[in-house]
């Protein structure tokens, strides 16, 4: 008797030191639109015709309002504190720096599956950033970083 119960306080020590698994997350896809002067990115829900639109506002300029950045991302287990999509974007350099925008989110995690946000550039800052040239999308945990994906010229 004195030994299993010796034995049990053993093992919930153990247990109560055992550290908890942090959340994992990741990045998986972020695409880029163009959106029109109605706020569209396609004029229909086919793939083709949005591509075929995309690529429309991407040789017409004046025919463009804003950019939606959609960004696929996936957690794994309880975060520790309050997440967010932090969108980096880099402009068309004018003199010898690039112009900068950082969009955020706040997201709420939530069942197995992988989720979609969507991040709008809009407005003054829109046309400030001038031609999109590389990005940069991280997931945060609070102040960890739990997940990246970045363009090539990053």
């Amino acid at each position: 008797m004195r030994r299993s119960f010796i034995w049990l306080l053993v093992v919930g020590g153990l247990a109560v030191a055992m550290p908890m698994r942090a959340a994992t997350g990741r990045v998986l896809k972020m695409l880029p639109f163009f959106l029109d002067l109605q706020g569209r990115h396609a004029l229909s829900p086919s793939l083709y015709e949005r591509d075929a639109y995309q690529a429309y506002l991407r040789q017409h300029p004046e025919k463009r309002s804003a950019m939606l950045f959609d960004v696929q991302w996936k957690v794994k287990g309880a975060p520790a504190g309050s997440l967010k999509i932090r969108v980096e974007l880099r402009g068309s350099a004018l003199g010898n720096l690039p112009k900068e925008a950082v969009l955020e989110k706040a997201v709420e995690p939530g069942g197995r599956f992988s989720h979609w946000t969507g991040l709008k550039l809009e407005g003054a800052q829109y046309i400030e950033l001038g031609d999109l040239t590389s990005w940069r999308v991280t997931l945060w945990d609070g102040g960890q970083l739990l997940g990246e994906q970045k363009s090539f010229l990053w």
